[in-house]
């Protein structure tokens, strides 16, 4: 545990998922509906600080959240972003992108370039607790 590391302090929003290694939550991003982060519950900082076991581990429950906001959220496409400039603490983004947010086609950091219909946004947070469903099925096959 790193004192002054945001993703040590707090667990980085609404936890779907826990681990014993590593834990998912959903992002309170109201633009994004869907967007999680997998995030390792031990401070480290880069994916090489992991052995080949926890490196594997962690890229399962990835693909596996990556699998499942595709199957629920059905978007256009999938950012995944392993970035930790701003909070130096390992975590994976898996962010549901489609044509018509706000940012797309760039980063979801870009300058809004659209609003997105507030009825649309509304439609894809109703899909959440079926993403939380879907989230926990697919976890616990590599529990």
């Amino acid at each position: 545990m790193q004192i002054d590391c945001e993703l040590c302090a707090q667990q980085g929003g609404e936890v779907v998922h826990l681990a014993a290694q590593w834990h998912v939550v959903l992002v309170d991003e109201a633009d994004y509906p869907g967007f999680c982060r997998v995030i390792w519950n031990r401070h480290e900082r880069e994916m090489t600080d992991l052995s080949l076991e926890e490196r594997n581990l962690l890229m399962a429950a990835v693909w596996q959240i990556e699998t499942a906001v595709r199957d629920v959220m059905q978007p256009h496409k999938i950012n995944l972003a392993s970035l930790g400039n701003m909070t130096p603490h390992l975590h994976w983004h898996v962010i549901p992108r489609f044509e018509d947010d706000a940012q797309f086609p760039g980063p979801i950091w870009a300058p809004a370039q659209r609003m997105t219909a507030p009825e649309v946004l509304a439609q894809r947070r109703e899909l959440l607790p079926t993403l939380r469903t879907a989230i926990r099925a697919r976890l616990a096959s590599l529990i």
